[in-house]
Parts: C-alpha cells; sequence; structure tokens
C-alpha cells in the first residue's frame, strides 16, 4: 500500500516552525486519535454532547463553564458575537442584517495582528467593529480606558507572541479596566500552554486552540463565566453554524484536555539538550551562527535562533528560507525575522535525525550558493 504522501504525491514536511495551522498543527497523542474514532462511530444528540463535554471539562479546569468550538478562529468571532447579541433570538438570526449601534471591540493597538487570518476579520465576523487603543508600542491600562465610549461592548486581548509584547498592560490590568467599567473582557490565548491563568486573571471569555499547546484534533475552547459561554452556544443557531465542530472533534478535544493536565511535557531545559548538537553543527558552517533563545511571550519554550551573514554565505535569509522548502523535504522555520537575517527552529516538533537532516540541507545550500 502507497503512502499517503505518494497516493496523492504530496511532499513530506518537517516541521520546525512549531504548532502553526499552515502546517496541520500537531500530532494527536493515540489516546485522542481513539477518541475520534470513537466518536466518528456513535451517535450522539449534540446539544447533550455539547452540554455534558463541557460541564466536564469545566471541572477539570476549575471554571465556571466550557464548550468546544470548530477552532480559536470562531472561538473569538462566536464570542464577540455572544457578548453583543446575548439571548436576542432575533440578532442571532440576523447579526448582519441589523445595525447595532454598541458593537465596538476595545483592543491594544500592538495586539491587532494576522496570526494567519487578522483578528479584525473575527471580531467582524462576530459583528464587532474594532477600536484600537494605545499606540504599536504601547498600551496602558489608561490608554486602554481611553478608548472606552458608550458605544464600547467589550475588551479584547490577545496574548499571542504575535502580539507586540514590549510596554503592553498585563491580562490582569486588562481585567480591572473591564471591571471599572462593567465590560466583559475576552481573551484570545490560542497557544497559550496555561487553560486557567488568564481566566483566574479575571477574563470573563478564554479562548485556546484545540490543536496548539493541547494537541487535539482540529477545534478550539472557550471557557468563562456560566453567562457567557451560555450565549457563546447560543450562536449555533447564527454564525456559529457555518463553523459548527463535529462529535469527533469535540470528544477528541475533551480527551485530550484530560490527558494535556495530567501528562508530563517537555520542558525548556529538555528542548535546550535536544537542540544543543544541532547547534554545535551550525556553528561549525561558515556565516552561520546559532544559540538558544526563549519564547518571546514567555512560555518554557526553547528555540535555536539561526543568523546568517549574509556577504558570507552569499545569499539572502528569505531566499534561503524559500530554498528549503523545496528540496526533497520541505523544511519549515520560524521566518518572522528573515528580513534581519535571522531564523528560528523550534524542536517541539522534530526528532534529532530530522534535525540532523535540516542540518545537511542547510549546510549543502549554503555551499551551494558560495560555489556559485
Amino acid at each position: 500500500m502507497s503512502s499517503i504522501y505518494e497516493k496523492y504525491n504530496l511532499k513530506q514536511v518537517i516541521n520546525a516552525s512549531g504548532r502553526m495551522t499552515a502546517l496541520g498543527v500537531s500530532t494527536p497523542r493515540p489516546e485522542v486519535v481513539d477518541a475520534v474514532t470513537n466518536g466518528m462511530n456513535h451517535y450522539f444528540e449534540m446539544k447533550d454532547l455539547v452540554n455534558k463535554t463541557g460541564e466536564y471539562i469545566a471541572k477539570l479546569l476549575d471554571v465556571e463553564a466550557a464548550t468546544v468550538v470548530s477552532c480559536a478562529s470562531a472561538g473569538i468571532a462566536q464570542s464577540v458575537a455572544a457578548v453583543l447579541v446575548k439571548d436576542n433570538a432575533w440578532l442571532i438570526e440576523n447579526l448582519h442584517g441589523t445595525p447595532l449601534e454598541n458593537n465596538e471591540i476595545v483592543l491594544p493597538k500592538g495586539h491587532n495582528v494576522n496570526f494567519g487570518a487578522p483578528v479584525g476579520t473575527m471580531v467582524y465576523l462576530g459583528g464587532g467593529k474594532v477600536v484600537e487603543a494605545g499606540y504599536a508600542n504601547e498600551c496602558s491600562a489608561d490608554q486602554l480606558a481611553a478608548a472606552i465610549s458608550p458605544r464600547t461592548a467589550a475588551i479584547l486581548y490577545i496574548k499571542s507572541h504575535h502580539s507586540v509584547q514590549k510596554s503592553m498592560l498585563s491580562v490582569e490590568q486588562a481585567a480591572v479596566v473591564a471591571r471599572k467599567h462593567n465590560l466583559p473582557l475576552i481573551v484570545d490565548a490560542a497557544a497559550e500552554e496555561d487553560l486557567q491563568c488568564y481566566y483566574r486573571a479575571g477574563a470573563d471569555l478564554v479562548i485556546y486552540s484545540g490543536a496548539k499547546a493541547i494537541e487535539g484534533p482540529t477545534s478550539g475552547l472557550v471557557i468563562g463565566k456560566a453567562q457567557y459561554i451560555e450565549w457563546v452556544k447560543l450562536q449555533t443557531g447564527g454564525i456559529g453554524r457555518a463553523m459548527k465542530v463535529g462529535k469527533e472533534g469535540i470528544l477528541g478535544l475533551t480527551c485530550a484536555i484530560e490527558h494535556y493536565l495530567s501528562a508530563e511535557k517537555e520542558s525548556g531545559a529538555q528542548m535546550v539538550e535536544k537542540m544543543t548538537p544541532f547547534i554545535a553543527n551550525l556553528n561549525t558552517i561558515e556565516g552561520i551562527s546559532a544559540r538558544v533563545v526563549w519564547d518571546a511571550a514567555s512560555r518554557d519554550i526553547a528555540r535555536t535562533e539561526i543568523k546568517f551573514d549574509e556577504a558570507v554565505i552569499g545569499t539572502s535569509t528569505v531566499e534561503l528560507v524559500s530554498a528549503l522548502k523545496q528540496g526533497e523535504y520541505a523544511i519549515f522555520f520560524r521566518g518572522y525575522k528573515a528580513n534581519e537575517g535571522i531564523i528560528e527552529a523550534d524542536v517541539r516538533s522534530v526528532n534529532p535525525q530530522q534535525l540532523e537532516i535540516i542540518y545537511h540541507s542547510i549546510k549543502a545550500l549554503v555551499s551551494k550558493e558560495k560555489q556559485a
């Protein structure tokens, strides 16, 4: 029997970019795959399944309520719609056909990012209107409060490595502003690893990707205050219908959360140990310097930073990154700083053999460019 790669003429991927949607995010553990299979092979009353698994997850996380959605982006859209529509049956079915005066969603300007799609697109999909607070490189609690008006419906906080990190208020500070102005605080924590801290910090709704840190199937998780979660679930009869999650996703994510809370996680120190020989090899290549760097969003994630002296290697880093996707394996890195001659390798989804392949691929390309 041919492999999936052969059957569909697909290129094999080495994922040194992390748990990224563009590469299929993560690879769930066998127990999660079994839960997905069981879900696909049985029938349920879907409303009952949503409610009971939500109750189960809420108990696991010690939060008021929870619900599984199709992905974190859907969680943003449905959470925004929930705080605007509440339980208004007409608006649930006519959200975009009815003018809403008080639909402004305030977020720090440095949080209005593109994570693969713009945050603003999800807000508008949920019926909201983006209002930016502060500046691209600064947003204090006072600046967040200054953007609030009688038309404000909620505050949105994006906890992500994509967001600006410097001079930004914390979730705790945003929660104080929200309480003072009697507004709900929505936190998008899609790739974050702590499933409780933002809720405990005062957020009313917190959104996670089910397939990133949790390593579940394609899905999303929304936790928070019971009333708001009920309003999120009502969106199933509105915009949520176009982004519904299946029974297999619900059961797979519920299982993944259970194992995520009990399983031992790979620590940053273990990542450093895995990448140390890789870094030593890279540093033998003329024009390349490699070192350990830590996650910009303060997660316990270590990565390999690879810096290219473009004058020595004879090509731009952007061109090198592109070439590494065109070989026998499509090798993907975190290329956010490629314009500065820097890329990062995330080692969580690669094994030592794949790190060897990456090293030899880089060495071969650099040697080729030098000879050209």
